[in-house]
């Protein structure tokens, strides 16, 4: 899974106001109403007293574009950004950050779908890895996945809790066919930096409805 979350900064740069306008002006000579601008970049949209504001599109020379809302200059309401490696964020933006809820799906194919906070994945959302078809549900602290959630697969399920992006501590895996192994993900005390053990320690019926197949 990819854990870049720099690839925006090349977009963010402060506005260059040089450059061919074609479009409406305000009393005051700025840019206002309907028009477009042509630099390296291309913006076309709305402007409000010589900002982008409101719908717009911006496309950027390496191939990437912004379609959506803008706000003194800034993204800002819903908009999707497509990035020039084939990646695509389709959301809400808070300020040029990703925040609130939205929908990024990855070069590779994976997708998450969830909360956005300073432009990490940040709250409640849901992991979707292509290559395996297995998915992470829960908790994102600061583009991480940490506290409760659970790793689902194709015929069984973990759920405990997590810290950076790994299980640890006590949890459960949830087989289909009706039972769960209770147990837990323990650090190897010789060997602090080898990967956490899954220590079983017993195996029951269920002790909740059996979770429904995912779709």
């Amino acid at each position: 899974m990819s854990y870049n979350n720099s690839e925006d900064e090349e977009y963010n740069k402060p506005f260059n106001p040089i450059g061919e306008y074609i479009g409406g002006r305000n009393e005051a000579g700025e840019r206002h109403g309907e028009g477009e601008t042509r630099l390296a970049n291309v913006y076309h949209g709305g402007y409000v007293n010589g900002k982008r504001h409101g719908q717009g599109t911006y496309s950027f020379k390496n191939g990437g574009r912004y379609v959506g809302d803008y706000s003194q200059n800034k993204k800002h309401g819903q908009g999707t950004f497509y990035y020039p490696d084939g990646s695509k964020y389709a959301g809400s933006w808070v300020e040029d950050l990703r925040e609130g809820h939205g929908v990024y799906t990855y070069s590779n194919g994976d997708t998450y779908d969830g909360e956005w906070q300073h432009h990490l994945r940040h709250g409640q959302g849901v992991y979707i890895f292509k290559k395996n078809g297995a998915k992470y549900k829960g908790t994102w602290v600061k583009g991480n996945m940490e506290l409760a959630g659970e790793y689902i697969y194709t015929n069984y399920r973990y759920q405990g809790h997590f810290i950076n992006n790994r299980p640890h501590g006590p949890g459960k895996f949830v087989f289909d066919h009706g039972c769960e192994q209770h147990g837990e993900y323990q650090k190897n005390k010789q060997d602090f930096d080898a990967a956490l053990r899954w220590i079983p320690k017993g195996i029951t019926t269920l002790t909740s409805p059996a979770p429904e197949k995912e779709k």
